[in-house]
C-alpha cells in the first residue's frame, strides 16, 4: 500500500515525549496527553510529503545542524498556527482605544505611540489594532504618528500578514464603515488591507522565549492574547517579567483573560478595565 494513503501509525510513548520536549525546548510550548493526536497528525502530515515512514528517523533529521533547522521551520509552521480574526476579543481592543484616547485627551504624548502584537499570527490582530489607533488619531485631528510591531514564530504566517490579503468570510464579519476605508475587494473576491494600514506594521518572525528577538524599542502598550496558555506556569511569568523591561513607564499591558492568573509584578498594577486583563506600568512619580 502506497504510504500516502495508509493510516498514520500511533506515536509510542518515548516518541510523543521526545517531540513534546523538543517542542517547549524550543518554543515552549507544552503538550497534554490529549493533545498527541494533533501532534502525531502534523508530523505524519509533514513525513508524508518528505516520503518518511519512521518517526525517530524524521525526528533525527530535524534535529541534525542547518538543514534540522530549516526542516523545523517548516514542521513549526503546523505546529503553532492559530485561527484567528479580526478584532476577536473587542474589550481588548477596546481597552487598547481607551488607553490612546486618555494620551490624547491628556496631551502626554512625548513621542511616537508603539505597540507590539505577540504572537501576531497571520496579521488579523495588528491590523485590528491599527484600524482602532488610526480612527482614534483621526477623530482628534491629529496626524498619526504610530507604529505596530507584530511578531510571531511561524513564517507562512507571517508570509500571509505581509501580503495583507484575506478571505470575504474573515472581512464581511467586521463593521461596514471598516471594510469600506481599509480593505479593496479584489477580482478574485479577496481582500486587501490598505496601504495606509500596512505601511504602520512591521512583522519580524520572533521567538518570544528569546529575549534578543524582541523589540529594541520601549513599548507604550503590549498586547499578547491567545499565547501564553500553551506554556507552563513558570514559563508565562518570565515572559511577563521580560514584557515589563519593554513597557514605557504608564505603558499598557494587555493578556488574554485567565490565561495569567497569578502574576505579579512590582512595578505594574492592575488596569482598570472591564472584560480584560491589563495591567499599567507604574511611572516613577508613582
Amino acid at each position: 500500500m502506497i504510504w500516502s494513503l495508509q493510516a498514520a501509525p500511533d506515536l509510542s510513548d518515548k516518541q510523543f515525549d521526545q517531540w513534546s520536549k523538543l517542542l517547549e525546548d524550543r518554543a515552549g510550548i507544552c503538550l497534554s496527553d490529549q493533545q498527541r493526536v494533533f501532534l502525531q497528525t502534523q508530523v505524519t502530515m509533514r513525513m508524508r510529503e518528505l516520503g518518511q515512514t519512521d518517526y525517530s528517523q524524521y525526528y533525527n533529521r530535524v534535529v541534525d545542524g542547518v538543514s534540522g533547522m530549516m526542516e523545523w521551520s517548516v514542521l513549526i509552521d503546523r505546529l503553532v498556527v492559530k485561527e484567528t480574526s479580526f478584532f476577536r476579543h473587542r474589550p481588548s481592543i477596546d481597552c487598547v482605544l481607551q488607553f490612546l484616547q486618555q494620551h490624547i485627551d491628556e496631551s502626554s504624548f512625548k513621542d511616537t505611540f508603539e505597540v507590539w502584537s505577540v504572537g501576531c499570527s497571520s496579521g488579523e490582530e495588528p491590523y485590528s489594532l491599527s484600524v482602532v489607533i488610526n480612527d482614534t488619531f483621526d477623530t482628534a485631528n491629529i496626524d498619526p504618528y504610530y507604529g505596530v510591531t507584530a511578531t510571531d514564530i511561524s513564517r507562512a504566517a507571517l508570509t500571509i500578514a505581509r501580503n495583507g490579503i484575506y478571505p470575504q468570510r474573515k472581512v464581511e464579519m467586521m463593521e461596514p464603515s471598516i471594510r469600506q476605508r481599509y480593505f479593496t475587494q479584489q477580482d478574485n473576491g479577496r481582500y486587501l488591507i490598505s496601504p495606509e494600514l500596512q505601511d504602520r506594521v512591521c512583522f519580524n518572525h520572533a521567538n518570544v522565549l528569546n529575549i534578543n528577538e524582541m523589540p529594541s524599542i520601549m513599548q507604550d502598550v503590549i498586547f499578547c492574547q491567545n499565547l501564553l496558555v500553551y506554556f507552563r506556569r513558570w514559563l508565562r511569568h518570565e515572559i511577563m517579567n521580560a514584557f515589563v523591561d519593554r513597557l514605557k513607564p504608564g505603558g499598557l499591558l494587555v493578556v488574554g483573560l485567565g490565561e495569567v492568573v497569578d502574576w505579579s509584578h512590582p512595578e505594574m498594577a492592575r488596569a482598570p478595565y472591564d472584560e480584560v486583563q491589563a495591567y499599567i506600568k507604574k511611572t516613577e512619580a508613582a
